[in-house]
């Protein structure tokens, strides 16, 4: 198993491709009124932090926002650098979800096509990328808001935060949340969330699976900061391509999972990061990481 396929490299260069023909639109919308960016990317090391800025508007996912935060998770996707995002948000809610502006029926339906197909798009490329990509919720996080959230590959949450799917109550059932939501929580916790919207606490949604950990608000950013370090601490490659066969084996049954992670594990040794590891372990000295693809043996 290649450590990206071509068919996952090309995927990620038609994305920033429409992200940048879309961006640039949006762009000219934001900054048109001497509007401020609806996300906002930096970076201090191999952590990029994106944060949602429209605390407004609940920071709604609308086409603009989901464009903007499509280009900041995209921009310099393989330098060796980027180790690790973290997705945070301006405001007492992380995100509310989709706009309702924008799902009116004067809208029309190719215009909502465009609406769920931008954020399928940006949800899939979350669990897509090389690197781990985490959530660092203070607030409510609610139906795309909530999608978002259960997307990403670490949730870290205050403990006043919470998480809801309520578009039953508007109408409108969260069956596009449904699908990374679905896939974290227990089919009854998931089935009770969307069928009453009514919220969760961050300390169920822990439970449950949805959330990693749970913290007092004074102690977000540096839990948060500790995670990214540790993750900043291993090969770049490797976590690539742990990831990527994380997410591959667990739409496998579980024979062809275990084959599928085999051959990963294989692929693995033959990185010369893979052997630089166990030599490192058996020396008792820290590993010294390329953070390159370059097998041992070239």
């Amino acid at each position: 198993m290649a450590l990206r396929s071509g068919a996952h490299l090309a995927r990620l260069q038609e994305a920033l491709m429409r992200s940048r023909t879309v961006v640039r639109v949006v762009t000219r919308l934001k900054h048109s009124d001497g509007a401020s960016r609806l996300t906002v990317r930096q970076q201090r090391g191999g952590i990029r932090t994106i944060t949602l800025n429209n605390p407004r508007k609940r920071n709604a996912l609308s086409l603009a926002m989901l464009s903007s935060l499509q280009e900041d998770l995209l921009a310099d996707i393989d330098s060796e650098e980027l180790r690790v995002i973290v997705i945070s948000a301006e405001g007492p809610v992380f995100s509310s979800g989709h706009d309702l502006k924008e799902l009116i029926s004067a809208q029309g339906q190719d215009y909502h096509h465009r609406v769920f197909s931008a954020c399928a798009e940006v949800m899939t490329l979350i669990q897509d990328l090389p690197v781990p990509v985490i959530a660092k919720v203070n607030g409510v996080a609610t139906a795309a808001g909530c999608q978002l959230v259960a997307s990403c590959d670490i949730v870290v949450a205050t403990e006043t935060s919470t998480f809801a799917t309520p578009g039953v109550s508007v109408g409108l059932f969260c069956s596009t949340p449904a699908v990374p939501i679905g896939r974290a929580l227990p089919r009854k916790v998931a089935m009770e969330m969307l069928m009453t919207g009514a919220p969760i606490s961050a300390h169920d949604a822990m439970l449950h699976g949805l959330v990693s950990k749970v913290v007092p608000v004074e102690r977000l950013e540096a839990e948060t900061l500790l995670i990214a370090q540790r993750v900043c601490e291993a090969s770049r490659p490797v976590i690539a391509l742990g990831k990527a066969t994380f997410y591959k084996q667990m739409a496998q049954g579980r024979d062809a999972a275990y084959s599928l992670a085999s051959a990963a594990m294989v692929d693995n040794l033959a990185l010369k990061d893979g052997q630089e590891g166990i030599k490192a372990f058996l020396e008792k000295r820290k590993p010294v990481w390329t953070n390159s693809t370059e097998k041992a043996n070239e």
